[in-house]
């Protein structure tokens, strides 16, 4: 998450929200709750705010590549929504480069994507998680972010951002990166009648996951 966190005054509430607080869909939730923890210490700009999402990304990316023959690194799929679950939203119609799947295999690829954290902690027996992916997406964040504020131009990235693309306060997007954070959300596109009936599933879900974060705050 890139923000003005790192300011002082609002490290310490912020390490103390977070370290309370405990949910299966954090970035749908702990979004909310840095944005509150901003406004209360006067330093709010929802421009420094991004929940990272870049993990459903690459999986999406592995997994489409590997049923299509495909270089993962030459693929890219925009994932919208939210970070858990259902929220979770490829927008497998809007693939670079251009794939297309049957109603069935859409569909499983589809919650495959949406359950793999799951998938790789059964495959561990519990005895992990998705660790090494872990982190390669968020060096993967890292670097982007980096390169945008070195001023590096055209720099795409989805994130969990405040947002008014849909009725949720909160919504992954593709962005533009720039020197100042986020210079523009890109929004949604085009979707597909399965990927609009995606996001209106999901809309609950993550109202419930962004209330929870600021009813946290709150409290």
């Amino acid at each position: 998450m890139f923000s003005r966190l790192a300011r002082p005054q609002n490290l310490g509430a912020l390490a103390g929200a977070l370290r309370n607080f405990s949910s299966t869909t954090a970035v749908n939730s702990t979004v909310p709750i840095a944005s509150e923890v901003c406004k209360a210490a006067g330093t709010y700009d929802p421009n420094r705010i991004i929940g990272v999402t870049t993990l459903d990304v690459v999986r999406s990316n592995t997994f489409v590549a590997n049923l299509k023959g495909l270089n993962p690194a030459e693929v890219n799929i925009p994932v919208v929504g939210g970070h858990a679950g259902k929220t979770i939203i490829p927008l497998i119609s809007q693939a670079t480069p251009s794939v297309e799947f049957d109603p069935e295999t859409l569909d499983n690829l589809t919650k495959r994507i949406q359950d793999a954290g799951t998938e790789v902690v059964n495959a561990k027996a519990g005895a992990g998680s998705a660790t090494l992916s872990m982190a390669y997406a968020g060096a993967r964040f890292t670097n982007s972010l980096l390169s945008a504020l070195n001023g590096k131009e055209g720099v795409i990235e989805c994130g969990f951002i405040k947002s008014s693309e849909t009725e949720c306060s909160y919504f992954s997007t593709p962005l533009l990166l720039g020197k100042n954070g986020i210079e523009r959300n890109l929004g949604l596109g085009k979707l597909s009648d399965f990927e609009t009936k995606l996001v209106e599933d999901a809309m609950d879900e993550l109202k419930g996951s962004i209330a929870k974060g600021e009813k946290f705050v709150s409290q």
